[in-house]
């Protein structure tokens, strides 16, 4: 994970060792709540179904509101932290993300869900940028420096492996706010050792704020996610999706616009000019894309219709960090001998494969018959991402690096979250098919098949309910359609990561490490 790191101002006097140190691990904690919360709320997915009677389309808003947020304010904010001071920022960060984590906790609606999810959203994009660009600041040392680097580095992969398993626990022993309140005694403490610790530094030349070019991009993201995630209850051919669809894209149309005609833009759109940058991008968003929106699919299965507890859930989930966290360190020395095209290439077949072995899942598999495709998806993934970050932060100039490792972050929290929303979506249109045309005639009341129809999690709960063989058979039938759903998702999950493999197998030069 990678942040906006503006040419660094040293503050006066030299930090001393001991409150290095100590600033040092604010930092990583407070990354770690970050990435922690990427992997964390999916297995309280189907918690949040039964507690809050969330649809399937409310638990893609839920998801994918977080990663909106993130992505359009991340260059923002960034640019703006650098300006009036990292120390500010990051406090004003923590603030909202322990009062976002707060809100979410105590929820008593999807949607007021997603509006805490947004303020954590905004929090998080003020906390990412400044970690790095104080860590940066702190370390003037380049040997300090980069064993600092190294530790805040695992630190955002051990967020991600630890996430299932951690939130799993919680919901064993707690309610499902445990796994948003757990971040406020954090932010608590955070705020207070940085107030003490941290110190502040900020660069005087560094570019303006872009609030406008923000607020596009999260508009213009924003209206194309709800036309897809919305398109199951109202056709796609209703007028208000129609809109959305269209009115998304001129709005991200109109960002790029702007951001073409601005002198200092937040996103420098001559970066794709190289086509090294741009498949690099692809191939990153492309794996993201696969592997967020697999886990939102995957967790509720696990717990809907495989019965796993919360807790098995994120054990069973666990494998493919672990194996992402060997892959991706590994995958650097992969590419001295191989180059990095190759290596990234080789790695979305991985991905793409694993996806589509998944999407042979049946009513009847176990964990054992699909934990290979799992493995697969990990190895797949974590041998693409670094080679890809490489490339991307190889193909610019120094002073572009910060701008440029923020777009890969950006690009990351969009992937996911449009495949939360794409996938979510396709698993969604064939699920309420399926079960509409199972109840249909059966005399089944509007409001039970709204339940029914909105999510497995539902149907269950419905079934549960009728007494005999009906209850039975409205059980194996809503689990067969959301099981058929699901692997269709994972057949177009895999057919876009084909495609990104082709563009860089076109686009992408192939480079050893080291080179430029």
């Amino acid at each position: 994970m990678a942040d906006t790191v503006a040419p660094a101002i040293l503050s006066p006097h030299v930090t001393p060792p001991r409150k290095r140190q100590v600033t040092l691990a604010v930092l990583c904690v407070t990354l770690l709540l970050v990435s922690l919360d990427n992997t964390i709320l999916n297995v309280a997915l189907p918690t949040i179904v039964r507690t809050l009677h969330a649809t399937s389309s409310e638990l893609q808003w839920i998801v994918a509101a977080y990663s909106v947020t993130l992505a359009g304010l991340l260059l923002s904010i960034g640019a703006l932290g650098d300006r009036v001071g990292r120390k500010w920022v990051f406090l004003a960060g923590l603030a909202l993300f322990g009062a976002g984590s707060a809100a979410a906790a105590w929820s008593t609606t999807p949607d007021l869900l997603t509006v805490a999810r947004v303020g954590m959203g905004i929090g998080a994009a003020a906390l990412m940028p400044s970690t790095l660009s104080i860590l940066i600041n702190v370390f003037p040392s380049e040997g300090e420096r980069a064993k600092a680097i190294g530790i805040w580095s695992g630190t955002a992969g051990i967020g991600v492996a630890i996430g299932p398993i951690l939130g799993g626990l919680l919901l064993a022993h707690f309610w499902w706010g445990s796994v948003f309140l757990v971040n406020v005694p954090i932010c608590i403490l955070g705020f207070i050792a940085t107030i003490a610790f941290v110190p502040n530094s900020r660069n005087a030349q560094a570019k303006r704020a872009d609030p406008v070019g923000a607020l596009l991009s999260i508009s213009g993201f924003g209206l194309l996610l709800w036309g897809i995630i919305e398109a199951p209850n109202l056709t796609w051919t209703s007028p208000s999706i129609l809109a959305a669809l269209i009115g998304g894209i001129f709005v991200i149309g109109s960002f790029a616009a702007w951001e073409r005609r601005m002198a200092d833009p937040m996103l420098p759109l001559r970066f794709f000019r190289n086509p090294r940058f741009s498949a690099a991008i692809a191939s990153l968003a492309m794996v993201l894309f696969a592997l967020i929106g697999m886990f939102f699919l995957l967790t509720q299965y696990f717990q809907f219709s495989l019965g796993y507890s919360a807790l098995q859930t994120g054990l069973r989930i666990g494998p493919i960090a672990a194996v992402i966290l060997v892959a991706a360190p590994t995958s650097i020395l992969v590419v001295r001998r191989f180059g990095n095209r190759t290596v990234i290439v080789a790695g979305l077949v991985l991905v793409a494969a694993g996806l589509g072995l998944l999407s042979r899942t049946s009513v009847s598999s176990t964990y054992l018959q699909i934990l290979p495709s799992l493995l697969l998806l990990g190895i797949g993934s974590g041998v693409a991402m670094a080679p890809s970050t490489e490339s991307i932060m190889g193909s610019l100039p120094p002073d572009d690096a910060g701008v440029g490792s923020a777009t890969s972050d950006t690009a990351m929290q969009m992937g996911g979250a449009l495949g939360v929303g794409i996938l979510g979506t396709i698993l969604n249109l064939r699920y309420k098919e399926h079960v509409t045309s199972l109840i249909a005639g059966h005399g089944v009341p509007a409001s039970v098949a709204h339940v029914v129809t909105g999510s497995l999690g539902g149907a269950l709960v419905v079934a549960q309910r009728v007494p005999g063989h009906s209850g039975t058979t409205l059980a194996r039938e809503a689990k067969s359609a959301f099981i058929s759903g699901m692997d269709f998702s994972l057949v177009i999950g895999a057919a876009v990561v084909a495609i990104a493999c082709i563009v860089v197998l076109v686009l992408l030069p192939n480079r050893s490490a080291g080179t430029s």
